[in-house]
């Protein structure tokens, strides 16, 4: 069973509190001599995702509109004027305005409370936009690690590669011996010089790539030239995983559930809506009516109330209770899902972790103990060129290996990560 660890800090939680976060100063030693960042942070990235990200940033543009139509759902209907004028411009006794009667009233509508389901049903949709926010910021988050760790990987292949052009360069000079006291024969010499400039070039290669994955991650936050050259870790540092009943507990904080509910609850708001609107608004009219004949006046008032049958939304009650079923169904599966997604991630990683563990414990010292015992054979003529090769590019393959295996497992741990929120992603002590 892996053993629990208390873990502060994760993707899941930076982008929730988003809201607070802020990138914090430079210091000076961490400028290199051509004014560029040296290195950063799996957090710093993060952090300048969440708060720099355009498509983030197009999004709060998308909650203040749903701000103002919160507003506008509030506003009540405005009070008419109404101005009649009868009995004029007509003939005999009605010519002209002699016998006029004009009438000036305004008429309101009651509503009758329908006017705070239109605040709930506009409130609820803020809820659900607000939640598709921070499923965006979540992703952007995850994918921001993602390409965090491809650069960190990247590194720690550099970091072989320069092991590797040394133990190159150090197989010339052994080669280079054997070669001047007759003991080898001199095309050794120039498989040697070839497989150095091969380890070489394959460092070149290692450096342009490096470019390219630390451009593709800068791009997450709208960054086109560089301020960093390094992103700080170890891929080989992994934290201890707590149990998968632990993390299956955690799978309410799954912003799939959230999502669910803050639909569900906006179904039912547009339901007790819908229903609300089933009674007919009234007219309410009240003013002042001016007899010209007479010069009298008197007050004159009235109401409206349509008539007919009391259903008037069949159809859209229909659609939403429709939709109410459908959610239950949904959140149903979407339990089924994540729990299934939760134990077979947890599985693989297990499995990455163990062969992390073999190849570091076992397979990488029992090579390296192997590649000892042949130089020192090949010194005294024991061993030819190639079995010192063929041990070399196995020890090569195998750190290979303990890459590849460190990242499937930090990118398994970032899956768990945006199912359960909880904190995994570690890629130093410190944090």
């Amino acid at each position: 069973m892996l053993k629990p660890i208390r873990m502060p800090y994760s993707v899941g939680r930076v982008v929730i509190a988003c809201g607070t976060l802020l990138m914090s100063p430079l210091n000076a030693e961490e400028i290199n001599s051509n004014g560029r960042l040296a290195t950063i942070s799996l957090k710093e990235a993060i952090t300048r995702t969440v708060t720099l990200n355009p498509e983030l940033q197009a999004f709060n543009y998308e909650l203040e509109a749903q701000a103002g139509r919160v507003v506008q759902a509030a506003r009540t209907p405005s009070p008419e004027m109404n101005l009649e004028i009868e009995d004029a411009l007509g003939t005999g006794n009605y010519q002209k305005l002699d016998s006029a009667q004009a009438t000036m009233s305004i008429s309101w509508v009651l509503e009758r409370g329908v006017r705070q389901h239109y605040i709930n049903n506009a409130q609820a949709e803020t809820e659900v936009l607000s939640v598709e926010g921070d499923i965006l910021r979540l992703n952007a988050a995850a994918e921001t690690a993602r390409r965090y760790l491809e650069s960190l990987a990247i590194q720690a292949r550099m970091q072989y590669v320069d092991k590797t052009v040394q133990l190159a360069q150090q197989t010339l000079a052994a080669v280079q011996r054997r070669v001047k006291a007759g003991k080898a024969p001199k095309a050794e010499i120039y498989h040697a010089k070839a497989e150095l400039a091969r380890c070489q070039l394959e460092r070149e290669d290692l450096e342009h790539e490096l470019l390219s994955s630390n451009r593709r991650l800068a791009i997450q936050w709208g960054e086109t030239r560089l301020g960093f050259t390094q992103v700080e870790g170890d891929i080989l540092f992994l934290p201890n995983i707590t149990s998968l009943d632990e993390l299956q507990s955690q799978l309410e904080n799954n912003l799939v559930f959230t999502r669910l509910q803050s639909a569900q609850r906006l179904q039912k708001a547009q339901l007790a809506l819908a229903k609300a609107k089933e009674q007919p608004n009234w007219t309410v009219s009240a003013g002042i009516r001016h007899m010209e004949g007479t010069g009298d006046q008197a007050l004159v008032a009235g109401f409206s109330i349509p008539f007919g049958k009391n259903t008037r939304n069949p159809g859209r009650i229909a659609e939403i209770q429709a939709n109410l079923e459908k959610i239950d169904l949904e959140k149903i599966s979407a339990r089924v899902k994540a729990e299934t997604d939760l134990a077979v991630v947890y599985g693989e990683l297990e499995h990455s972790l163990h062969v992390i563990k073999m190849v570091s414990s076992d397979v990488i010292p029992l090579l390296e103990q192997a590649l000892s015992e042949t130089r020192r054979g090949y010194s005294l003529g024991r061993y030819g060129y190639f079995e010192l090769r063929s041990v070399q590019t196995e020890l090569l393959d195998a750190q290979e290996m303990l890459i590849e295996a460190s990242v499937v497992a930090h990118q398994q741990i970032i899956n768990i990560e945006q199912l359960t929120g909880a904190r995994l992603v570690q890629l130093t002590k410190a944090e």
